[in-house]
């Protein structure tokens, strides 16, 4: 219910529960508790819908990972799709030519399978949770968000209204260029003036939702690929 980023407190002398307990009474007795956002209930299922399919997503890239580890270990070439494909995989379990080897290609392509249908299924069904939201249909307008990149922008903040301005919503999705500056000042003439020159970009910030950046990245790549975009 509280930022735990802020409860520095907690981090300091003994920890126990019911040292953290007191030491968290005394931190809202003084209102420094920060509270985190919760959203609201009409897109929780949709959120529970989009942790699924992102997490069957990353199941599959991990079987299919270790599947061309099998591959490589071997030394055969296994660039692109191929060593998925339905209709080659016999072709490539052949080059496997120990017996157990061959066998754990066969549980793996088994469990890619499995895993493919059930992302299929949380694909469908995260598509029509978010179909019905009063935002979709406008943010399908946006070009190269799709449908799947707004389902999942819809779960992830919920309220557009929860962000103060647009620069605390681009910190949010870790687009928040960060500066960082040292030895501002010398002394001149016995006295301290500041330095000349501009603060230095350090790059985005650490601390943002991990899901809207991959939407945004995502999206940007996408556009990449139009000739118009890429020549702006």
């Amino acid at each position: 219910v509280c930022n735990p980023r802020r409860n520095h407190l907690l981090q300091s002398g003994n920890k126990s529960d019911h040292v953290n307990a007191g030491k968290l009474a005394e931190l809202l007795r003084a209102g420094l508790l920060q509270p985190v956002y919760h959203g609201a209930s009409d897109v929780r299922a949709l959120k529970e819908l989009a942790h699924a399919y992102d997490q069957l997503t990353q199941d599959r890239t991990r079987v299919m990972s270790r599947l061309k580890s099998l591959y490589r270990a071997r030394a055969l070439a296994c660039a692109g799709t191929a060593p998925y494909s339905h209709a080659r995989r016999g072709e490539w379990l052949e080059q496997l030519k120990e017996p157990t080897t061959r066998q754990r290609a066969e549980w793996r392509y088994r469990e890619l399978d499995a895993v493919g249908g059930l992302r299929r299924e949380a694909y469908k069904q995260l598509l029509t949770e978010a179909r019905p939201h009063p935002a979709c249909q406008r943010l399908l307008g946006v070009p190269w968000l799709g449908p799947i990149r707004t389902a999942q922008l819809i779960a992830a903040v919920g309220s557009p209204h929860r962000s103060r301005t647009k620069r605390q919503f681009w910190a949010y999705c870790g687009l928040a260029v960060v500066t960082k500056s040292s030895a501002d000042h010398e002394l001149f003439d016995g006295r301290w003036v500041r330095r000349a020159g501009a603060m230095q970009t350090r790059g985005l910030n650490v601390q943002f939702n991990h899901r809207l950046k991959a939407v945004f990245k995502g999206a940007s790549l996408s556009a990449l690929k139009d000739e118009t975009v890429r020549r702006y």
